[in-house]
């Protein structure tokens, strides 16, 4: 049995506290990870606060991991002690169902959450099956890659799904712990990138980061300047917005896909989409096989996210600084 130091709350909303528990015998699939750095995602914090009505207490949060190896289950080939690996969002799948067996493990009925009734990466230990540690590229980052296996690969996703092309223009809504990494990734992929924001004092930095241009998104004539003109549009806010506006900033077969949990209904006009063959679609992760190309990419062109680091001792810290939308871009918590 080994026991794990970790941070847990007892309630919504509560404080993280420290916390021990043990880990059953490691299952012949599983492997421990020896978490290095752990990031923070604003689905950590929807946890901690059970805006989605399924966390059980007491909860640790953390889906954004890399680490080592530290012990390996015997049906385990892949991995070794001491390789480093990556777990994000999803922990474990069936291996046997006709989504898994087709590669897309991301949409297998059974997914497991990292911290959806389990323990999560505020910890110095963390439990997966073999399929999701992610076998780290050599060179990377350890610092910054954490973030990548969640919000990364949620913004990747996507451009695979679409089809996107170096020579698309395309769009991105919302320039913050998902939209920063959309638009790095675009821009690498050879696109024209638009970034669309509500908040002028990121126009410069949102510049620097691979925009080709800023749209206010608040201004109703700025986004009607750029009417017919995108191929592609990633949502990455969770509000509603006037998305017939962004409809009408495609053009002909133009895809609106949107990666921000937005709560409430979408008003789509039908005759939008109809006129233009436009499309509106939606995606959570991805498969363990596409973050590693993800992973890969990200070593090749030096992408990586914005980060502050806090050590693991000042989580609570740390989660404040981030509910007050103070992050630029991502929290990087140093086990």
């Amino acid at each position: 049995m080994k026991k794990v130091k970790a941070y847990a709350a007892s309630e919504a909303g509560g404080q993280l506290k420290p916390f021990e528990y043990e880990l059953a015998e490691l299952g012949k699939d599983e492997v421990d990870i020896k978490v290095h750095y752990c990031g923070i995602c604003h689905s950590d914090l929807s946890m901690l606060n059970d805006e989605w009505g399924m966390t059980k207490y007491p909860f640790v949060p953390g889906h954004e991991i890399v680490g080592e190896v530290a012990a390996v289950g015997e049906n385990v080939k892949t991995l070794k002690l001491g390789d480093l690996v990556g777990l994000g969002w999803n922990s474990a799948s069936c291996m046997h169902c006709k989504q898994c067996m087709d590669g897309s493990h991301h949409l297998c009925n059974s997914v497991e959450g990292t911290i959806v009734g389990r323990h999560g990466g505020f910890a110095d230990y963390v439990r997966g099956h073999w399929s999701w540690a992610i076998s780290l590229p050599e060179g990377i980052d350890m610092k910054k890659a954490g973030p990548l296996l969640c919000g990364g690969i949620t913004v990747f996703n996507p451009i695979i799904l679409a089809g996107v092309k170096a020579t698309d223009r395309v769009g991105v809504i919302g320039i913050g712990g998902l939209g920063h990494m959309a638009l790095k990734f675009l821009n690498k992929w050879g696109c024209e990138v638009i970034a669309f924001s509500s908040n002028p004092d990121k126009k410069r930095q949102i510049l620097s980061m691979g925009a080709s241009k800023v749209i206010d998104s608040r201004n109703p004539d700025e986004l009607e300047s750029i009417a017919g003109c995108l191929d592609f549009i990633l949502n990455t806010t969770n509000v509603s917005l006037d998305w017939n506006a962004y409809l009408s900033a495609l053009g002909p077969k133009g895809r609106l896909h949107t990666v921000g949990a937005v709560l409430e209904p979408m008003a789509i006009p039908a005759f939008s989409l109809i006129m233009g063959e436009k499309s509106v679609a939606g995606s959570p992760l991805g498969s363990p096989a596409l973050t590693l190309k993800m992973l890969e990419f990200c070593v090749r062109h030096d992408i990586y996210p914005m980060v502050e680091e806090f050590p693991l001792s000042e989580v609570n810290e740390a989660m404040k600084h981030l509910e007050e939308g103070k992050a630029r871009y991502r929290i990087v918590l140093k086990v």
